[in-house]
C-alpha cells in the first residue's frame, strides 16, 4: 500500500487554496502531426518536411508551453489563410481536408501569450501526386537519300505532371525499351524540361516500329501512388489532324437568328476530338450547344460576334485549327456635330458662309452601311452647293458630312441624317439637326452661388452647370487633381468622366474624400464642333470630429484617482470645436477646445460607487460629434488557467477520478481584491451546473498559482469548468476550460496499466536527449506498403483499430539511433499505514512487445531512480529478430525512491526494424507467471533482475522531478 498513502500525501500537499510563484512564462512552440507521414526514400536535409498525398487530410498540431495560454495563429508563406478550405486558424489545430498541390509549402505556427518574443516554429508540407501521362507523336521528313527514299523520324513524347520528380518507362507491347537496347531507339530527355518529359526517338522508321508503345509514369509507390500509364498505337497511317469548315470565313447573320458552325475532321490517325472556341479566352454565348464539331447559337445577341475557332487534336503533330469571324448586324451611337466655316475665326454660323454638319453611325458589318440626308423630310442629293460625302469605313466608324456652301436663308430648317445596313433587316438610325438663325454655339456657366458648395457627409449634392445655345450639347463632367490635371477616376461611378444631359451631376451620400474641384464642360457630340466651354465647381464635405479612443474599458478599485483623455484626429471644419463629458446621462462639464489643442481630460480623485459607469466625451462641429467612449468598472479581470499542472489527474475509484484545478489571477493589483472564486463545473452534453464558492484568504499576488482539487468526476466523461473571481464590486470576468479524462492511472487496485488508447499516453513522455521519438500508431492508420516486412498488423489483442508505440526506422534514421520513452514518475518510499518505513518494494514491470523484420534492432528497459543524482539501471533486454508475433515480457524491480520505466528502441542496420510495444503494466508484488525460458530477456546474467520475467504494483504519481 506505500504507493498509494504517497499518492495520498501528495493529494494533501495539492490542497486547495496552496500558492506557488513564478509560472508566468514565454511560450514554447513544436509542430507535430496527427496524419501519417508518406515513407519517402529520399534523404532529407535538416529541416522539417511532411509530406503528404493529395487529397489526403493535412493535420498539423500545434504544441505549446507557457502562461498565460498563449494564443496559437497559423499562416502560410506567400499566402494569407484566411478561410481558405477548412482551416483552424486560430487553433492548436491546423486541418485542411483533400488538399491540393497547390496548397502545399511552409506552414508556421506562431504562439503568442504577450511576455517576451512570439515563438515560432515552421513544417514544409510536400503534397505528392502523379497525373495521367500523355503521349504526343512528332513526325520529321530527312532530306532525299541517292533518290531512293525519304528518311523519317518520330518522337514519341511522354509527359506528367507529379511530384515528387516522375520516372518514365517505355514499352514495345510486352518489350521493355531501354537506351542501347535497340539500334534505332534512342531515350532521352530534352535539356530545355529536364525530368518532367521522356522521349522516345525511333530513327529511320522501320517495318517492326509498327507497334503499340506504352508510357508507364512513376513516383516509386511513394505516397501510396500507383504507378499510371498511357499507350499509343504507331502505324504507316498515324498522321496529324486536319478539318474543314462547314462555313463561310465570315458569317453575317442579324440579331435573334439561330447559328450553327460547323467543322468536321478530314484527316488525321487516331481520329481526333473537335472544341471551339472563342477568341480573347472569352466563353461562348449562353445557352450554346456543342455535339462534336458543331456549335449551335440558338439566339445570337450583337454582343455574340467576333472569331470563333474549330479546334482539332489527336495528340499527333500540332492541333489543326481553322476560324470564322461571325458579325451580328447592327448599327450603334448615332451623334452628329455642327462645324462653322473653317476658314473665319468666328464660332457661330452665318449668312454667306459655309457651314458642315458631320454624322458618325458604329455599323456592323461596316460596308453595309449607307446614308442618306433629308431636308425638312424630303430627300436631298449632292449638288455644287449641298455636298455630301461619305468617309471611308475601313479607316475610321462610319461617317457622313453634309456641307453648306454660302449659307442662304432659305437653307435655314431641318436636316436628318439617316443610317441605314444596305441588306435591310435591321431598323435604321436618324438624327435631326436644325440649322436656323436661332443655331448658336454653347456657352457654358455656374449658377450665382454654386460655384462654390459646402456639404456634409452622408448628405446627396447636386453639382450643376447651365449651358445655353442651340443644339445643347452633352456635358462631361470630371475631378480634378491639385495641380489641375484630370483624377484617373472621379470615385463616383469609377469612371473617369461622366456624361450628363441636364448639365447636373448628383451625388449621392457624399463622402470627404470627394472634397475638391469638379470641372465641366462641353462635348462636341451634337452640338458645335468648337473648342470646348469648361467651368470649375469647388466642393467642400464637412465631417464630424474624428476621435480616440472611439471604446475603451478601463477598470479601476475604489479609492483609487484616474484619468480620462479624449483625443482630437482631426474634423472639418476644425474651429470651435466644443467638447462635453458625461457619466450615463448625467453632464459632467463642457468647453471649447483652443485653436492648438487637440485633447480634452477629465480627472477623478477618488472613485466611489457611484463612479462606476459608463463615462462619455462628445467632441462637436457643424458636422456633428465624435465620441469617446470609457466603461470604468471594478470587474476582476478572467483568471488564466494553468494548463501545464504536472500529472493534473489522478483515479479516486474504479468508475472515478479528480483533477487538481490550477490557474493564476490576471492583473490581480487592478482593482479591489478578490474575495473568493465561484466554481462552476458541468458535464460536456449536459445543462446543469453544479457550483460552489472557493474563499480567498489575503491578496493575490501577480503570478501567483491558485489550486483547487476537483473530485467526484465520473470516468471518462468530458466537464466544463467555469471560474469566476469576486471583489467587493461583484462578479468579474470569467474563464472556461474542458476537463478531459485521458489517464489511466488506478493506485486504489494497485496497478498501474497503459495501452495507449489515449492520446495521452497515460502521461509516458519522450526523451528529450533522443536521437527521436517513439510513435503512436494503430494498424488502420499505418502504412505498411513502404516496408510490408516488419512492424505489427495489429495491436497486442488483435484489433486493427487498436493502439500501440512503435519507432519508425525508414530514413532519415540511421544505425544505432535510439528512441525513449518514459513511464509517469512513481513513489516507492512512502510510508506504510502504521507510519513506519516500509522495506525495498518489489514490483512487476510487465509489457507485450513485436520485433519482426531483419534489421531489428534493440529493445532495452532501464529503472530510473532519483536520488543525489538520476540513475539508470539495466533491467531487460532484447535484440534480432522476433518472429510476426506479440510476445510479453515480465521482470521484477526494486525501486528505493521515486522511480520511472525507460523503454529504449535502437535503431537497426536497416529499415525493416521497427519495434512495437503495447499493454504495459506495473503492479505491486512479485511477478507471476513468467514466459517460458524462450521468450525470457536475453541481456547479460550481470543484471540481478534480468532473468526474473514477471511484476504488479499499487502505483501513485508523485509530483514533476527533475
Amino acid at each position: 500500500m506505500g504507493l498509494v498513502f504517497g499518492l495520498l500525501w501528495l493529494l494533501n500537499v495539492c490542497a486547495e487554496g496552496v500558492h506557488a510563484q513564478g509560472v508566468y512564462a514565454p511560450p514554447t512552440v513544436r509542430i507535430v502531426h496527427c496524419g501519417r507521414a508518406c515513407d519517402v526514400e529520399e534523404e532529407r536535409s535538416t529541416e522539417r518536411v511532411y509530406t503528404i498525398r493529395e487529397g489526403e487530410t493535412l493535420e498539423l498540431q500545434c504544441l505549446v508551453t507557457g502562461h498565460p495560454r498563449p494564443q496559437v495563429r497559423w499562416t502560410k508563406a506567400g499566402s494569407v489563410l484566411d478561410r481558405v478550405g477548412d482551416h483552424a486558424l486560430l487553433n492548436d489545430t491546423l486541418r485542411v481536408h483533400s488538399i491540393q498541390r497547390h496548397q502545399g509549402g511552409r506552414y508556421y505556427c506562431k504562439a503568442d501569450n504577450n511576455l517576451g518574443s512570439p515563438a515560432i516554429k515552421s513544417i514544409r508540407v510536400e503534397v505528392y501526386f502523379l497525373d495521367e501521362p500523355v503521349i504526343t507523336v512528332h513526325q520529321s521528313l530527312g532530306e532525299a537519300k541517292e533518290q531512293f527514299y525519304f528518311e523519317r523520324t518520330v518522337f514519341l513524347r511522354c509527359v506528367a505532371q507529379s511530384n515528387p520528380p516522375v520516372r518514365y518507362t517505355w514499352r514495345r507491347g510486352r518489350d521493355l525499351l531501354s537506351q542501347g537496347s535497340d539500334s534505332g531507339v534512342e531515350i532521352y530527355e530534352p535539356f530545355f524540361t529536364q525530368g518532367d518529359t521522356k522521349i522516345l526517338k525511333l530513327k529511320n522508321l522501320r517495318p517492326q516500329d509498327f507497334a503499340n508503345y506504352s508510357c508507364v509514369a512513376s513516383v516509386r509507390n511513394i505516397c501510396s501512388i500507383r504507378d499510371k500509364a498511357a499507350s499509343f498505337h504507331l502505324s504507316n497511317l498515324t498522321a496529324s489532324p486536319s478539318i474543314r469548315l462547314l462555313v463561310e470565313e465570315v458569317l453575317v447573320v442579324n440579331p435573334g437568328e439561330e447559328v450553327r458552325l460547323v467543322c468536321v475532321a478530314s484527316g488525321g490517325d487516331p481520329p481526333p476530338w473537335l472544341e471551339w472556341v472563342r477568341s480573347g479566352e472569352r466563353p461562348l454565348p449562353p445557352g450554346s450547344v456543342l455535339e462534336g464539331g458543331a456549335l449551335t447559337i440558338p439566339s445570337v445577341a450583337g454582343d455574340d460576334g467576333g472569331l470563333y475557332s474549330c479546334l482539332a487534336t489527336n495528340n499527333v503533330g500540332n492541333p489543326a485549327k481553322k476560324s470564322t469571324t461571325l458579325l451580328v448586324r447592327g448599327l450603334r451611337k448615332g451623334r452628329f456635330w455642327i462645324t462653322p466655316d473653317p476658314y473665319h475665326n468666328d464660332d457661330h454660323i452665318q449668312i454667306g458662309r459655309e457651314v458642315k454638319i458631320s454624322c458618325q453611325v458604329e455599323a456592323t458589318p461596316p460596308e453595309e452601311l449607307q446614308f442618306s440626308w433629308m431636308k425638312n423630310g424630303r430627300a436631298l442629293r449632292s449638288s455644287e452647293r449641298m455636298v455630301i460625302t461619305h468617309g471611308d469605313t475601313e479607316v475610321a466608324m462610319g461617317t457622313t458630312n453634309l456641307d453648306i456652301i454660302d449659307l442662304k436663308f432659305t437653307d435655314f430648317g431641318t436636316y436628318t441624317c439617316v443610317a441605314s445596313l444596305r441588306n435591310g433587316g435591321i431598323p435604321e438610325i436618324s438624327t435631326d439637326v436644325n440649322i436656323s438663325s436661332t443655331t448658336v454655339p454653347p456657352e457654358l456657366s455656374v449658377p450665382r452661388g454654386r460655384s462654390h458648395i459646402i456639404t456634409q457627409e452622408g448628405d446627396t449634392v447636386e453639382l450643376q452647370c447651365l449651358v445655353s445655345g442651340k443644339p445643347k450639347p452633352i456635358i462631361l463632367w470630371s475631378r480634378l487633381e491639385q495641380d489641375g490635371s484630370a483624377a484617373a477616376a472621379m470615385t463616383v461611378g469609377g469612371a473617369a468622366q461622366m456624361e450628363s444631359y441636364d448639365g447636373i451631376l448628383r451625388i449621392h451620400n457624399v463622402t470627404r474624400d470627394l472634397t475638391g474641384t469638379f470641372c465641366c464642360q462641353t462635348s462636341q457630340y451634337n452640338g458645335f464642333n468648337v473648342k470646348p466651354r469648361q467651368a470649375l465647381i469647388q466642393l467642400l464635405v464637412q465631417f464630424p470630429p474624428v476621435v480616440e479612443p472611439a471604446r475603451v474599458e478601463v477598470r479601476q478599485g475604489l479609492g483609487r484617482a484616474f484619468s480620462l483623455r479624449c483625443v482630437l484626429q482631426r474634423a472639418d471644419p476644425a474651429r470651435l470645436l466644443r467638447y462635453e463629458w458625461k457619466l450615463g446621462a448625467r453632464l459632467l462639464t463642457v468647453g471649447v477646445l483652443g485653436e492648438r489643442v487637440h485633447d480634452t481630460d477629465y480627472n477623478v480623485r477618488a472613485l466611489n460607487r457611484e463612479g462606476y459607469g459608463e463615462y462619455t466625451c462628445d467632441i462637436s462641429n457643424e458636422a456633428g460629434a465624435g465620441r469617446c467612449s470609457f466603461l470604468v468598472t471594478g470587474k476582476a479581470y478572467a483568471p488564466e488557467f494553468y494548463y501545464d499542472t504536472y500529472s493534473a489527474l489522478w483515479q479516486n475509484r474504479p468508475r472515478v477520478y479528480g483533477f487538481r484545478l490550477q490557474w493564476t489571477q490576471m492583473e490581480p493589483n487592478a482593482v479591489d481584491r478578490v474575495l473568493a472564486y465561484r466554481l462552476g463545473i458541468r458535464q460536456v452534453g449536459q445543462h446543469r451546473w453544479w457550483e460552489q464558492e472557493i474563499p480567498i484568504e489575503g491578496t493575490i499576488q501577480k503570478g501567483e498559482l491558485l489550486t483547487h482539487n476537483l473530485t467526484e468526476l465520473v470516468k471518462p466523461e468530458s466537464y466544463l469548468v467555469r471560474l469566476t473571481p469576486i471583489s467587493r464590486y461583484g462578479e468579474g470576468d470569467a474563464t472556461e476550460r474542458i476537463i478531459t479524462y485521458s489517464a489511466p492511472v488506478n493506485p486504489h487496485l494497485r496497478e498501474f496499466q497503459c495501452g495507449f488508447e489515449d492520446e495521452a499516453l497515460c502521461l509516458f513522455s519522450q526523451e528529450k536527449s533522443d536521437q527521436f521519438d517513439w510513435t503512436r500508431h494503430s494498424a488502420a492508420t499505418r502504412d505498411t506498403k513502404y516496408t510490408p516486412n516488419t512492424g505489427p498488423s495489429t495491436d497486442r489483442r488483435g484489433s486493427k483499430q487498436g493502439f500501440y508505440m512503435y519507432i519508425e526506422t525508414s530514413r532519415p534514421r540511421q544505425e544505432g539511433d535510439a528512441a525513449r520513452i518514459l513511464t509517469p514518475p512513481f513513489n516507492a518510499g512512502s510510508k506504510s499505514p502504521s507510519g513506519s518505513a516500509t522495506s525495498d518494494p518489489t514490483y512487476c514491470f510487465s509489457f507485450y512487445y513485436h520485433m519482426y523484420g531483419k534489421h531489428i534492432g534493440a529493445l532495452n528497459v532501464f529503472l530510473r531512480q532519483k536520488g543525489p543524482t538520476v540513475t539508470d539501471t539495466s533491467v531487460w533486454s532484447l535484440t534480432g529478430n522476433q518472429g510476426n508475433s506479440w510476445r510479453q515480457a515480465k521482470v521484477n524491480i526494486h525501486p528505493t525512491t521515486t522511480f520511472q520505466m525507460v523503454m529504449e528502441g535502437v535503431r537497426g542496420s536497416g529499415i525493416e526494424g521497427d519495434i512495437a510495444i503495447d499493454d504495459v503494466t506495473i503492479e505491486e508484488g512479485e511477478c507471476k507467471d513468467p514466459p517460458p525460458i524462450s521468450l525470457r530477456s536475453l541481456a547479460p546474467p550481470s543484471s540481478p533482475h534480468i532473468w526474473q520475467l514477471s511484476i504488479t504494483l499499487p502505483l501513485a504519481l508523485i509530483g514533476h522531478w527533475r
